[in-house]
């Protein structure tokens, strides 16, 4: 199983990007695939979670801005990232496992990661 994470940049404030994770080992509508991120100096933390048939999940602080989808037919995952702020900066990895979990928002019950791709809004 393999992930590709793909689509960060640099954005001024407000401005919008979209990120993609392309699977390759499993189907991705079958698996748990989220997304997570981490800054110099912070712990990563959850963004985003979807899959196994269930509505996505949110981190708090996204939620409203961010949007969580896949296209199983390409076997990805995305994060539509709107109204983006200086604090969304980060390097934003994708992550898989294969069934659900409530701990969907926990980086520890992953077992698959993609590299990460920054993300760098200025103000």
């Amino acid at each position: 199983v393999q992930l590709q994470a793909s689509g960060g940049g640099w954005v001024q404030a407000g401005g919008s990007l979209r990120l993609s994770c392309e699977a390759s080992g499993f189907t991705s509508y079958a698996y748990l695939m989220a997304w997570f991120r981490q800054s110099p100096g912070k712990e990563r933390e959850f963004v985003a979670a979807g899959g196994s048939g269930r509505a996505p999940r949110y981190a708090g602080s996204v939620k409203g801005r961010f949007t969580f989808s896949r296209d199983s037919g390409k076997n990805t995952a995305y994060l539509q990232m709107y109204s983006l702020r200086p604090e969304d900066t980060a390097n934003y990895y994708c992550a898989a496992r294969s069934v659900w979990t409530t701990a969907y928002n926990e980086d520890v019950w992953y077992d698959y990661w993609g590299q990460g791709t920054q993300v760098t809004v200025s103000s």
